[in-house]
């Protein structure tokens, strides 16, 4: 089936030549670039309608990517902190300090019910996600952890990861083995502190 292949995005050869990294970095970047150039004709066009006072602007992505770090090419489900740490940008003048950074945890899934707070509508109580508004105001962090999940096909690997201030712990489905990871004593998350997580029946 055409679709199989892609299922399995990330687990094939990881062996690139340096001549075809460069080229994916390079285009990676002009990636970069250009996302760069067309997000600020999108901050000029709300200055231009005098929107940008009243309009929250947020610049994340879903996941990262690698470039041979650890030995891995684009994303596959491996969760370095070069998939899983992703940029979070976020402005409305008046109401988000300027130049301003924090170490707060959030989750994707916080967006819809931060987005809905900003705009004063109510959040419903069934909604997946935690209000992040006043985190992004400045204020305490509401999360105390995150999890991060990567599931291929069937046959392939699932993987879950916990993750808080101090640890991250991956397990993967239906496998006697993990890693984790104290961020304290390694914020490089190079070294694998227990490698066989055994399971209690």
């Amino acid at each position: 089936m055409a679709g199989k292949r892609y299922g399995m995005y990330g687990f094939h050869s990881l062996l690139h030549t340096k001549e075809d990294l460069a080229k994916d970095i390079a285009v990676y970047y002009g990636m970069i670039s250009m996302m760069d150039k067309y997000i600020g004709k999108i901050l000029d066009k709300l200055r231009e309608l005098e929107l940008e006072e009243n309009t929250l602007v947020i610049f994340t992505t879903d996941h990262g990517h690698f470039f041979g770090h650890h030995g891995l090419v684009a994303k596959g489900a491996f969760h370095y902190e070069g998939l899983i740490k992703i940029p979070f940008i976020a402005r409305l003048p008046g109401q988000i300090p300027a130049g301003t950074s924090s170490d707060a945890l959030l989750s994707l899934v916080d967006l819809a019910p931060t987005f809905l707070s900003f705009a004063g509508i109510p959040v419903p109580r069934t909604m997946t996600g935690l209000d992040q508004s006043q985190v992004l105001k400045g204020g305490e962090p509401v999360r105390d952890h995150v999890i991060v999940e990567n599931r291929h096909e069937p046959t392939s690997i699932h993987v879950k990861t916990y993750v808080d201030e101090r640890y991250k712990l991956t397990v993967y489905y239906n496998q006697p083995y993990g890693e984790l990871f104290d961020l304290a004593s390694d914020p490089g998350k190079f070294i694998t502190c227990g490698q066989n997580l055994k399971h209690k029946s």
